[in-house]
């Protein structure tokens, strides 16, 4: 093999390496965010792969494709597996969005949005609370260095240009945002049952005391009932977000593994 076709085979697998670096920073939490510049995404995902390049390439020498089409089919699937990443990290902050819109549902500020930088979408009040309460004890807790993490690991489970489709990959994805829901529902619990607490106490003062006008007193009472429950909930919520990012981690080597 001549100088030539050896530099041709690295730069070609170089290139695969920074599709697959490149995958995280389209949706991965804090990765993907859009506040983030597009120059500086592209430049951390170039030195991801400019760092991993000399692991990966000791793992064994790769052919490249020959052909332009074979190359292209390469690049998308090597793009899939770096998106796969960021996507179940994604999935876990989805349902700390979803257990924002209940509780704001309940409490009262359903018709109160802000803007998300991070995504460019509108969210509730509390989901905007809570999620950036969870990227903050994501970085705290080193889970970006997780997900770096997995992404070199994703180099020694599925090696260059070896992805195998696999059928049970869609219903791993199916039980993931299946679990958004779910997720977002045991955050929300305590809430929405202080609530209904509530709801049921102000419905008997109203049976009790017709001429009281319930819901002039009702409206604030959901407010400071909601907003006081949700502060004394605070450690718990950290120390539940602990728990899901390490089922995170989890996830990210299942979905690999049906890769390979």
């Amino acid at each position: 093999m001549d100088l030539f076709t050896l530099l041709q085979d690295h730069a070609a697998v170089f290139l695969l390496m920074l599709t697959r670096c490149s995958g995280i920073f389209l949706i991965a939490p804090f990765f993907g965010s859009l506040n983030i510049p597009v120059q500086f995404r592209a430049a951390a995902a170039f030195l991801f792969a400019v760092v991993l390049f000399p692991v990966v390439d000791a793992l064994g020498i790769v052919a490249a494709p020959s052909t332009m089409l074979a190359y292209g089919v390469a690049v998308l699937s090597e793009l899939f597996i770096g998106w796969l990443i960021g996507f179940v990290a994604y999935v876990c902050f989805s349902a700390i969005h979803m257990a924002g819109k209940v509780m704001d549902m309940q409490v009262g500020f359903a018709v109160v949005n802000v803007m998300d930088p991070t995504s460019g979408q509108q969210i509730p009040l509390i989901g905007s609370f809570l999620y950036n309460l969870g990227i903050i004890v994501f970085l705290v807790t080193n889970g970006h260095h997780m997900i770096i993490t997995a992404l070199a690991e994703s180099f020694r489970m599925v090696p260059i240009l070896t992805m195998q489709p696999n059928l049970s990959l869609s219903m791993i994805m199916v039980n993931f945002v299946n679990g958004i829901f779910l997720t977002g529902m045991k955050v929300a619990m305590p809430v929405t049952f202080a609530i209904l607490l509530v709801n049921v106490a102000l419905g008997i003062l109203a049976r009790t005391m017709p001429q009281m006008n319930i819901f002039v007193v009702g409206i604030p009472m959901q407010l400071m009932i909601g907003v006081g429950v949700l502060a004394m909930l605070l450690p718990f919520y950290v120390m539940f977000l602990g728990g899901m990012f390490d089922e995170m981690y989890g996830k990210i080597s299942i979905a690999l593994q049906a890769l390979q």
